[in-house]
């Protein structure tokens, strides 16, 4: 019988590739940087943002498939290694199986070669596993369980981290409303139950909305940004500004992934006794695939300051670093550190 195939496969196979490019032999570049404020700042990777979103367009993606806003959780989480946060800390990682518990890595390696080989490729093959693994986070709230797309999380210290994303590339007044009511509710219902966790909400939406329908993209800014100020709400929000031609756009199909009444150990995504979807890509094509992806740029001019992917990451990370002790997330601190102070600028020679 065949393997099966679908969308995604394909997708993580470019993602994973473009997020290997930038970060070579697993070494990522430091974000953090000092401007002449002296403010530490973190500083994303644009350019691998772009390239990642460039994916979904060349791979003609519908909303349904869940391809188009699984790049921004790709980047995010990318982003989350740069500022030192292990791989196997953050949910999706850059390999699958995308959500498994830290402490299972540990217990494979401990098992004997024999065993531990078994056990890794029977792992890698499902495509999940009931309460082991899974393509997707479901976390409980106060009142129900939720599919959160980013997430630091393990048994000893529950989530740290919560990150929710949304994308939207049309129909904007029609589907604005929607999505900023979800995510008030989803706010609620993750802050009452882990209140010390970072809570963020990003928004990905294309830039045509400026000339198409500028008064639902004046409303919807506002309230993205208000969604990061009250107490009850999101720690701090985000906007991504995608800005793409016309002739790679994506047909909308009016109709986004559903994730139905979760149970505890569910994957919305996968079924447990299914094996992996195999991609269509091959390996000796996938570098040629991506020296073809359509441009997508990011307005970051145009975004709101407020709203700015650099202060939300920087958000993120210290709420993270706040709520916990000093001996813990180490490499993070000390990346913090390690940014060297700008020099002074030059005195004038006086004659």
């Amino acid at each position: 019988m065949a393997a099966k195939t679908s969308s995604k496969a394909d997708a993580w196979v470019l993602y994973d590739r473009i997020v290997a490019d930038a970060a070579p032999n697993g070494v990522h570049s430091n974000p953090w940087v000092k401007g002449a404020d002296q403010q530490l700042r973190f500083e994303p990777d644009y350019a691998t943002l772009e390239r990642l979103l460039g994916v979904p367009l060349h791979l003609k993606a519908q909303t349904q498939s869940g391809v188009p806003a699984l790049a921004l959780d790709v980047w995010l989480s990318y982003e989350l290694r740069r500022a030192g946060f292990r791989p196997d800390q953050i949910w999706p990682r850059p390999t699958h199986p995308r959500v498994i518990p830290a402490a299972i890595g540990p217990l494979i390696s401990s098992l004997p070669v024999k065993l531990r080989e078994q056990v890794q490729a029977h792992v890698t093959k499902k495509a999940s596993i009931t309460g082991v693994t899974s393509s997707s986070a479901v976390i409980l709230g106060k009142n129900y369980l939720k599919q959160v797309d980013v997430v630091i999380s393990d048994w000893q210290t529950g989530p740290e981290l919560l990150i929710s994303t949304k994308r939207m590339d049309s129909s904007y007044g029609k589907n604005a409303p929607n999505r900023v009511e979800e995510s008030y509710g989803d706010a609620k219902n993750l802050r009452l139950r882990h209140p010390l966790a970072a809570l963020g909400f990003v928004f990905g939406v294309r830039s045509d909305i400026l000339q198409k329908e500028l008064k639902t993209a004046e409303w919807l800014f506002d309230l993205l940004a208000k969604l990061g100020q009250e107490d009850d709400a999101y720690h701090a929000t985000c906007l991504i500004l995608m800005d793409y031609d016309d002739d790679v756009a994506v047909p909308s199909s009016q109709s986004e992934p559903e994730d139905g009444i979760l149970d505890l150990g569910s994957d919305p995504a996968s079924d447990d006794d299914d094996d992996e979807p195999a991609p269509t890509i091959p390996e000796t094509k996938i570098d040629d695939v991506l020296t073809r992806l359509p441009r997508v740029s990011i307005l970051r001019d145009r975004t709101p300051d407020v709203l700015c992917p650099g202060r939300f990451l920087t958000a993120m990370v210290v709420r993270v670093l706040g709520a916990t002790p000093i001996n813990m997330h180490e490499e993070v601190r000390e990346r913090r550190k390690r940014v060297a102070t700008p020099p002074p600028p030059e005195e004038e020679a006086t004659v």
